[in-house]
């Protein structure tokens, strides 16, 4: 494996984790949002990912088995979760039913921040094996002189 393959795998994770983090900041400043556009209460959105080819079908077929089954990570989809809404009795509210209850997210801020922690972790590692990279190609390059 070269440097830009690793460099390559780092950005990939770097892209998902920041696409992750977006996601649970979404849902967190949604969590008492109660009419979104469409008229509907805001739905949890949690991403999806899976590996991913780094290189090109060309590129690939000239490399050596051992290099062969490196990927990298990309974001698939943001899901929509299907769970039914926390339903709050508030008859004040403007957006109550006919019964008074109010249809919220159901998002768990706890669940939220260990989410967002998680995924702040997962960002900062990734970064951290790219400052080694990069280290590594420049002691290299230092070597070579």
């Amino acid at each position: 494996m070269d440097f830009m393959t690793a460099l390559d795998m780092g950005a990939s994770a770097l892209s998902a984790e920041r696409t992750h983090i977006n996601i649970i900041s979404m849902n967190l400043a949604n969590v008492k949002t109660t009419r979104t556009p469409d008229g509907n209460p805001y739905r949890r959105r949690s991403v999806v990912v899976e590996a991913t080819p780094l290189d090109a079908s060309f590129a690939k077929s000239m490399q050596d088995a051992l290099t062969r089954d490196l990927r990298g990570v990309r974001v698939s989809a943001i899901a929509i979760d299907q769970r039914p809404h926390r339903m709050v009795f508030e008859p004040g509210h403007p957006d109550a039913n006919a019964d008074g209850y109010v249809a919220y997210p159901d998002i768990n801020v706890v669940e939220e921040m260990a989410a967002l922690m998680t995924a702040q972790r997962g960002y900062e590692a990734n970064v951290t094996t790219v400052d080694a990279i990069k280290q590594m190609y420049t002691k290299a390059l230092e070597i070579n002189r």
